[in-house]
């Protein structure tokens, strides 16, 4: 019982870090926008985002590192909307020429 109030603790104060960081946003160095970039991509639950995106401290800055960072399309996300796009229209070719 001990351990999973530890843990719980631990995810309180990162999260409670990341606040703070996107309170001060954009006035955070790189490695700590690369760190909120990783919580918000790896470490973050549903519920982490839906606590900070709810605090009015940090309102501003979770708005605007959201669309700066999280929510832009990368080059990675291009690519694979390409191959997807490219697979369903190769499969409908496929499809039209088998039928002609």
């Amino acid at each position: 019982m001990a351990n999973t109030s530890t843990i719980a603790s631990a995810v309180d104060a990162r999260r409670a870090h990341v606040e703070a960081l996107l309170a001060a946003y954009p006035d955070v160095t790189p490695e700590e926008r690369q760190m909120l970039v990783n919580w918000f991509r790896s470490e973050a639950s549903a519920l982490d985002v839906a606590l900070v995106a709810s605090n009015p401290a940090a309102e501003r800055g979770y708005r605007r590192f959201r669309e700066e960072h999280v929510d832009r399309f990368s080059v990675r996300d291009m690519i694979w909307a390409l191959a997807f796009s490219a697979i369903v229209a190769a499969a409908v070719m496929l499809i039209v020429w088998r039928a002609a």
